[in-house]
Order: C-alpha cells, then structure tokens, then sequence
C-alpha cells in the first residue's frame, strides 16, 4: 500500500509517470522503507495506463467484494417531518438466548474468590 500511496503522491503532484526513483525518495522522505523489486512490479503493471482508469477499475472490483456484515436500511425523515416524511424503519428484533451454564468441574472444586 505504500507504494501504491507514493505512486500517488507523486501523480497528485504533476509527475503522470514517476519513475522507481521517484518513489524511492518520497517513501525515503517519511522514513518508510522501500523494496526496489515491489516498486518495478508495481510500475511495470500500471505503466502506459491512466491513473483514473485504475481507481474506476479498482471501485468496481471492490464494489462486489461482500464486507461480512448484515446491512441494515436507515430511511432519514424530511426536515420539518411533513407529508413527504418518510417513516423510520424498524429494525427486526433479535431474540436473544440465555443458556445456563451448568455448574461444572472444571475449577476442580476450587474458586478463585472462596
């Protein structure tokens, strides 16, 4: 990520084809370490290609990456809650079960606070 960060910075900055050199001194300047090898992969993979092509690019793979969560839908209600209000959504309510735990050995009959 660094290296993709720097190459960045360095696009940002007016440079639209930094070279490995480039990148080594702006990772250098905040004390960074750099891997020569990683920087020509990543420059020999991104070379002759536009910056803003990629990160589309980049948006859509991501875009169907699953991030491991339930979504739940918020509805935001119109300023001054007229006619046009929308109703707040209900969330589902989710039971929750108690299980007792039944009284086990597994202290071998001894208790940290007896």
């Amino acid at each position: 990520m660094k290296v993709v960060a720097a190459y960045l910075l360095a696009v940002l900055g007016g440079n639209s084809s930094p070279s490995s050199d480039d990148l080594v001194s702006i990772l250098e300047s905040v004390g960074a370490e750099s891997d020569v090898k990683r920087i020509n992969l990543f420059l020999s993979e991104v070379k002759g290609k536009d910056i803003t092509e990629l990160i589309a690019s980049g948006r859509e793979k991501f875009a169907s990456v699953p991030t491991g969560g339930a979504v739940s839908a918020v509805a935001v209600a119109a300023p001054g809650g007229g006619a046009g209000a929308a109703p707040a959504a209900e969330e589902p309510k989710k039971e929750e079960k108690v299980e007792e735990k039944e009284e086990s050995d597994d202290d071998m009959g001894f208790s940290l606070f007896d």
